[in-house]
C-alpha cells in the first residue's frame, strides 16, 4: 500500500486524464465532470454536469463553430485544381499544415488574408483564398543519357522513396545506373537521398556486361577500372595474348670484341 502511495506521488499532474473536462465555475478551474443529462439543441447540444471535484451541477451549451469556405487552389505537378474546401471558422490555418481532400495530402503553401497580404498563419475568418501543394507525391526530373543523346523525363514517386547514386534502377522496361543526384544546393555521387529532397537525377545506361568483350589488355585494363568487368583485384591478362618462351623483340644485342 505503501508503494502505491508513493508511486502516485510522482505522478505529474499534467498526465491524469479528466474524462468531460470543461471550465467549473464553482472551482474556477478545468475538471472532470460527471454527464447527468444530455439535450439536443440543433448541431449542438446542452449537457447538465456534475464536478467531480466540489460535486457542483451547472449546465453546458456545446454548439460547434460555424463552416467557412475557404476557395484553394491545389497544385499537383504541373495541373492545379480550385477547390472549395470548408472549414471551422474559429480555426488558425498555417503555412506547411497538412490536411487530406480526394484521398491525397495536401501542405498549405500560400494563405492570402481578405486585405491582400500573404502571411504564415490567419484566422479562418479572415482568409480569402489559400494554396496547397500535394506533399505525399513528389515529381522528381530526370536526365537519361545514352552515348551522346540525352532524354528528360518526370517520375512520380512517394515523397519518402529513397535513391542511391551508383545503384541500378528500372525505368520503363530499361536498366539505368544513377550517376549523380542533384539536390539544389549540392549533388551527390555516392549518397542516398529522399525523393522530395531531389531536383534532379541523372541517369546513364549501364554497360552490357555479357556482350562486353576486351580486345587488348589496355582495354581490359580501362574496363576493370570503370566497373564493365566486375569486381576484380587480381587483374590477369587474356590467355590467348599470352606468349609463352618468345623473348622480347626490344632487348638490345651487345657486340663482343674480336680476338
Amino acid at each position: 500500500m505503501d508503494e502505491a502511495v508513493e508511486e502516485h506521488d510522482f505522478i505529474d499532474e499534467d498526465e491524469i486524464l479528466l474524462e468531460n473536462a470543461v471550465h467549473c465555475p464553482q472551482c474556477d478551474d478545468v475538471t472532470g465532470h460527471i454527464i447527468l443529462n444530455e439535450n439536443p439543441k440543433g448541431t449542438g447540444a446542452d449537457y447538465l454536469l456534475k464536478c467531480e471535484d466540489c460535486s457542483k451541477v451547472h449546465t453546458v451549451h456545446i454548439r460547434p463553430p460555424p463552416v467557412i469556405e475557404i476557395p484553394f487552389i491545389l497544385t499537383e505537378g504541373p495541373s492545379s485544381v480550385t477547390k472549395i474546401i470548408e472549414i471551422d471558422a474559429d480555426e488558425i490555418l498555417r503555412l506547411e499544415d497538412v490536411f487530406q481532400e480526394d484521398d491525397k495530402l495536401w501542405s498549405v503553401h500560400q494563405i492570402e488574408m481578405k486585405d491582400g497580404r500573404y502571411v504564415k498563419h490567419c484566422e479562418v475568418s479572415l482568409i480569402v483564398r489559400a494554396s496547397a501543394l500535394r506533399c505525399d507525391m513528389v515529381r522528381v526530373k530526370t536526365t537519361m543519357t545514352r552515348g551522346e543523346d540525352s532524354t528528360s523525363d518526370v517520375l512520380v514517386v512517394p515523397a519518402e522513396k529513397t535513391y542511391t547514386a551508383g545503384n541500378l534502377m528500372e525505368l520503363h522496361g530499361q536498366t539505368w545506373r544513377i550517376r549523380a543526384i542533384h539536390m539544389g544546393h549540392t549533388k551527390t555521387l555516392r549518397g542516398t537521398v529522399e525523393a522530395c529532397d531531389i531536383k534532379r537525377m541523372y541517369l546513364h545506361e549501364p554497360p552490357n556486361l555479357e556482350h562486353f568483350a576486351p580486345r587488348t589488355p589496355r582495354e581490359r585494363r580501362q574496363a576493370w577500372k570503370e566497373g564493365k568487368l566486375g569486381f576484380n583485384p587480381n587483374p590477369e591478362l587474356p590467355k590467348e595474348i599470352i606468349k609463352k618462351g618468345v623473348a622480347p623483340t626490344n632487348k638490345r644485342k651487345i657486340k663482343r670484341p674480336r680476338n
